[in-house]
């Protein structure tokens, strides 16, 4: 069996400056250190940080007066943090960046008296902190082209839209494209919203799609950006395509017939992750395996400060 490595794929630089404060704040504070919501979504990352001393909760009420919290990488509403500050919590916001600068756009949108639209999916995290930037009835969600078709009223006049960072980016264009036929004129990003890790790891499985019999992608069920990669590999070409959070979920008998499979893991998928998926092949089948691509990225950003 044939394995085609994709790269990048694994950790964004978001996601490891989310990890790396909360392992700070353990080192720093002590145990236990809360976080709010799953700091990144993977349960393997949760359970290291676990066995740690990190505590995870649903709301700030959950937390005890005084102690130290962490909010999570997809971004939260000014209320929220105003909320845990209330309690006279020590906050550290581990918001992406890339997510902050989609939270400084909507609020700009919005003072120069634009109605806002999200392309995302409702529900999702980073879509209610982004949705949590502006008043009620302010903005709306869309997540297909055809949705657009279907907006309110009351998105009529000075418009603009703006993207979830892990949306898929083939349809993201689709859903573009009908915003700007109905609302001529209506505002955008100034650079793209998709965040470079999605784009990179969607165009790398993209590419490798076309030329294998299957296709493992190791992530979270639950992760957005895992969801769109399988999405992105199926839209290729590529029928037999898996979703596995770790070795154990993955199906052998649908790769019997396969000499060729891609790999790659979602932006949130630790590389030990990935590592033991390989191993469990390797004793199934013999390998030979290739990288496509470049795995470094060369993308940093400032470490969240615990002061």
């Amino acid at each position: 069996m044939h394995v085609v490595l994709a790269a990048p794929r694994g950790f964004c630089a978001g996601v490891t400056r989310a990890i790396d404060a909360v392992e700070r704040a353990l080192s720093q504070f002590g145990p236990p250190v809360y976080v709010r919501r799953p700091i990144v979504h993977n349960r393997s990352v949760m359970q290291h940080l676990e066995a740690h001393g990190a505590v995870f909760v649903r709301e700030v009420e959950d937390v005890p007066e005084g102690a130290v919290l962490i909010l999570s990488a997809h971004g939260v509403a000014p209320d929220i943090i105003a909320a845990a500050e209330a309690r006279n919590l020590r906050v550290f916001d581990a918001v992406c960046p890339l997510v902050d600068k989609v939270h400084r756009e909507v609020r700009r949108h919005h003072r120069d008296g634009r109605h806002v639209i999200l392309i995302g999916h409702r529900g999702h995290p980073e879509i209610d902190g982004t949705l949590g930037q502006l008043p009620a009835g302010a903005a709306d969600v869309v997540a297909t082209a055809d949705e657009v078709e279907h907006l309110p009223e009351t998105a009529r006049g000075p418009v603009a839209y703006a993207i979830q960072t892990t949306f898929a980016v083939e349809e993201a264009r689709r859903i573009v494209e009908s915003l700007e036929a109905r609302f001529p004129g209506i505002a955008g990003p100034q650079g793209s919203d998709i965040c470079y890790a999605t784009t990179n790891r969607q165009s790398a499985v993209r590419t490798i799609a076309r030329r294998v019999d299957a296709f493992i992608i190791v992530g979270e069920s639950f992760s957005s950006n895992a969801c769109r990669l399988v999405e992105v590999a199926r839209a290729a070409g590529c029928e037999n395509v898996q979703l596995v959070a770790d070795l154990s979920e993955l199906d052998f008998a649908k790769l019997e017939e396969s000499g060729s499979i891609g790999i790659t893991a979602a932006a949130s998928t630790p590389a030990q992750s990935v590592s033991a998926v390989l191993e469990g092949l390797g004793r199934s089948f013999d390998l030979s395996t290739e990288q496509v691509g470049n795995q470094e990225e060369g993308v940093t950003f400032r470490q969240v400060a615990l002061c």
